[in-house]
């Protein structure tokens, strides 16, 4: 019996070291861009150069530019943009949206979402996995808050009568995004028509032209 004990204070502490170091091992690790080593993120560049400005960006304050297709500007500070965010496993975004303008069904496969509304009326909602598919939708007002989970299909639209403004957090330094019309309509090469067809019960002719829109 004391044998067992043992054995399983073993295991436990085993498991538990093997859990340990998921944070970063100093206080920063700011983003070397000119390295050509490869890792998972950015390779630390030597802490005695950073500067302030490895921490900083401007510019969150300037409205994107919503004249395109959907209406709508995402404005994302990544690590890329922000040096200092490396190894953090955070990044921020801002979304502007003209009066109808949506950001289309998409998926972060890397980050939670959490979306905090400035300025108008905006729809959001997203999709849970299969089988249920279960859709979560609501209209958020200025000061409201909605969490999209990680990897789930999720969209805005605004449906206030004036322009909309979010600001997103996000829990990665580089979130990634898959936007679903794109990827499936526009990717290169095309998926085949013929899988499209099945996939959607669609007449290969609009399956074509879906194509041709991407």
């Amino acid at each position: 019996m004391a044998a067992s004990f043992l054995l399983l204070g073993l295991l436990a502490i085993t498991f538990s070291v093997a859990l340990a170091d998921l944070s970063p091992l100093q206080d920063f690790c700011v983003g070397d861009k000119n390295s050509t080593v490869l890792v998972n993120g950015m390779p630390c560049k030597d802490p005695k150069l950073a500067q302030a400005s490895d921490f900083f960006f401007s510019g969150l304050h300037i409205a994107g530019n919503t004249s395109n297709p959907v209406r709508s500007k995402v404005q994302a500070v990544t690590a890329t943009q922000i040096p200092g965010l490396n190894t953090l496993g955070i990044s921020i975004v801002r979304i502007d949206y003209a009066m109808g303008g949506i950001n289309p069904p998409h998926t972060h496969p890397r980050a939670t979402e959490i979306l905090t509304v400035l300025e108008g009326s905006i729809e959001v909602g997203f999709v849970t996995s299969n089988p249920d598919n279960q859709q979560f939708t609501r209209v958020l007002q200025k000061g409201d808050v909605f969490v999209f989970p990680v990897g789930l299909i999720h969209f805005q639209r605004n449906v206030g009568h004036s322009n909309a403004v979010a600001i997103a957090a996000l829990s990665s330094q580089n979130p990634g995004v898959i936007t679903i019309a794109n990827a499936v309509f526009g990717s290169k090469p095309d998926i085949s028509s013929d899988i499209l067809v099945k996939a959607f019960q669609l007449d290969k002719n609009v399956i074509t032209y879906m194509q041709s829109k991407f």
